[in-house]
């Protein structure tokens, strides 16, 4: 699987990155045929709480399926996201077997 990690308006440090990875990595366990994840981080201004955007788009065969949440850390906004993602994946995965 391949991740590509998209940090707009700042610098996503070495540690969040590999955080990043490790927890999307973990999604193929859900679903063995993920193609491509994409994660983007965003702050939105003004500096307020809960002002880190997590997006995350999964590629699976014949179709993308995304999430996004508001959190006060990226930290907390991807693990939301991917069990967010798991629990889509899992309905994906049901709906290809009755197929």
């Amino acid at each position: 699987m391949n991740v590509k990690i998209q940090s707009i308006h700042f610098d996503a440090t070495e540690k969040l990155q590999e955080f990043i990875e490790k927890k999307v990595a973990k999604l193929e366990k859900t679903f063995e045929d993920i193609s491509n994840a994409e994660v983007q981080l965003k702050v939105v201004k003004p500096a307020t709480a809960q002002n880190k955007e997590t997006s995350l788009e999964v590629t699976v065969p014949g179709q993308k399926l995304f999430v996004e949440k508001t959190c006060d850390t990226f930290e907390e906004g991807v693990d939301l996201c991917v069990d967010a993602m798991k629990v889509q994946l899992t309905k994906f995965k049901e709906k290809t077997r009755k197929m």
